[in-house]
C-alpha cells in the first residue's frame, strides 16, 4: 500500500487532543478535577463550604481542559516542523517506510507498540510518547479499510 499526504493544522490539532485524552493520567486527572468541582458546586449549593473551594475548583477545571485542549497540542504543533511537509508512506506486511524530500524513515512492525484510531487519523506509536498520525483523507474507502485490517492483524485487535 502507498499513499501520499500532508497534514492539515485544524485536523493535526484535534488528532493531538484524541492524542492526549487518550492518556492514562489525563483521563484520571480529569476525572479527579471533575469529581472536586461537582462536590464543592454541591456543597456550596447547599451552603456547606465558602465559595473558595467551589471557585478553585472551577479555576483548575477551566486551567486543565484549557492546557489539553489548546495549549498541549498548539504547542506540539508549532515544534514539529513535520507536520508541514508532504509525505509519501509504504505499509506492507513487513515494514512501514515514510519518505519526503528531506529523507526516509522505516520501521519494522516489532518496533510499533500500539495503535488507535480517531476521526481523521490512525494514531500508530513506537513508544508512549512518539507517535505518528497517519492522515485517513484522500485515502479512500477501500485503502482505510485494508489499512485497518492490517493494524488489527499486527496488533492483535
Amino acid at each position: 500500500m502507498q499513499f501520499s499526504f500532508s497534514y492539515e493544522k485544524k485536523k493535526v490539532i484535534q488528532g493531538l487532543r484524541y492524542h492526549f485524552i487518550s492518556k492514562q493520567e489525563i483521563k484520571w486527572m480529569m476525572i479527579f478535577v471533575n469529581v472536586f468541582a461537582i462536590i464543592s458546586a454541591v456543597l456550596f449549593y447547599t451552603q456547606k463550604i465558602r465559595p473558595q473551594p467551589f471557585l478553585l475548583g472551577s479555576l483548575i477545571w477551566i486551567l486543565m481542559m484549557g492546557g489539553v485542549w489548546y495549549v498541549l497540542p498548539y504547542s506540539i504543533y508549532n515544534k514539529t516542523v513535520a507536520f508541514k511537509d508532504q509525505f509519501i508512506i509504504y505499509i506492507t506486511e513487513e515494514v512501514i517506510r515514510l519518505e519526503n524530500e528531506k529523507g526516509i524513515a522505516e520501521w519494522q512492525w516489532r518496533d510499533f507498540s500500539k495503535y488507535f484510531e480517531s476521526p481523521h487519523f490512525f494514531h500508530i506509536y513506537v513508544d508512549e510518547k512518539t507517535f505518528f498520525l497517519v492522515p485517513k483523507e484522500n485515502m479512500g474507502e477501500a485503502f482505510v479499510l485494508e489499512l485497518r485490517v492490517l493494524l488489527q492483524k499486527k496488533f492483535g485487535k
